[in-house]
């Protein structure tokens, strides 16, 4: 697999990730199979990814308990990502933000032992908190660098004027957010910015929660626990409006003889040498597909006729 860097931190990983979120939480979570879900994610290691991002808020801690099992006897083959300052709420989908310092030097050392790991290679601010200046925040998570627990930081979700923060308090190394054909807002400022910069971008929901892959279509039904029961995105109404986007997908993909899903994926790493993608899947034949898409490389013609892909209907939360 094509490899890409970690900002100035030197950690190398594949181009393709695994977003280990829905091994438990989120996406059709009443199917859940442990013994499965360790199974794909050994796969993963053989078939060349490295980098598997989870966090303390999904579960929540129960992620993180399952990476730490599954990448047992093999730790020096990943690069192990994980998450603080986002707690899941139970009363809605909206998360408790809580970035002061002490919490967050808590929680280090608490993913720590569910990880069972000695050091956490890439520890990311999940979500900035209001409340808290994110400088103080990104303060805390350099003093656990110093520490020798966490070798580098990154932040997820934050705005350009709170990541130049982040970075003046702290050499970042990644910034994570969402991008993918049907959410590409981030292109205008924080990928160019981390381009220039030096740090990397990592994709999360870059399959645009299964929408992308043609798998989902106006008749499906979600269950009440399925994070798309309640997202804009996929009401009925408009999943009917978008399907034209995932029609231009396949025809691409067509073109080529692959998967929709590669096709996404292929679109999302030709965005520049510092993007990296972090699909999730707890199904084999999906991961094997989403891993292979690292070979795939899109024409000009095929680039051009997916970025004029028009603005989907409904907001992304």
């Amino acid at each position: 697999m094509r490899q890409r860097t970690l900002g100035g931190a030197g950690i190398e990983v594949g181009a393709i990730g695994l977003g280990c979120m829905g091994f438990s939480i989120a996406y059709d979570p009443g199917t859940k199979d442990e013994t499965e879900s360790i199974r794909v994610i050994r796969r993963a290691l053989d078939l060349g990814v490295t980098l598997f991002d989870t966090s303390d808020a999904y579960g929540p801690w129960i992620n993180e308990e399952l990476v730490g099992r599954a990448l047992a006897g093999r730790r020096d083959e990943a690069i192990v990502a994980t998450k603080a300052g986002c707690a899941p709420n139970t009363e809605s989908y909206v998360p408790i933000l809580d970035g002061r310092p002490e919490v967050l030097r808590a929680c280090c050392d608490a993913s720590l032992r569910r990880l069972g790991v000695d050091v956490i290679d890439l520890w990311q601010l999940h979500r900035a908190d209001p409340k808290v200046p994110i400088e103080e925040s990104v303060g805390a998570m350099a003093d656990m660098v110093r520490a020798g627990k966490v070798r580098a930081i990154g932040v997820s979700e934050v705005t350009l004027e709170q990541l130049e923060a982040a970075h003046r308090t702290f050499a970042l190394v990644s910034l994570q957010s969402e991008l993918s054909l049907w959410t590409r807002g981030a292109l205008v400022d924080v990928v160019p910015w981390c381009a220039a910069n030096g740090v990397a971008f990592v994709a999360f929901a870059p399959l645009g929660r299964a929408f992308l892959t043609g798998a989902i279509d106006a008749g499906r039904a979600f269950s009440a626990d399925d994070v798309r029961a309640v997202n804009p995105r996929f009401t009925v109404e408009a999943r009917r409006a978008n399907q034209h986007i995932v029609d231009a997908v396949r025809r691409v993909a067509a073109r080529h003889g692959a998967a929709p899903a590669q096709v996404a994926l292929a679109w999302l790493l030709a965005q520049g040498e510092h993007v990296i993608a972090i699909p999730g899947s707890d199904q084999m034949v999906f991961l094997e597909q989403n891993v292979a898409a690292d070979s795939l490389v899109l024409t000009p013609t095929d680039l051009a006729e997916l970025d004029a892909l028009p603005e989907p209907v409904g907001n992304r939360y």
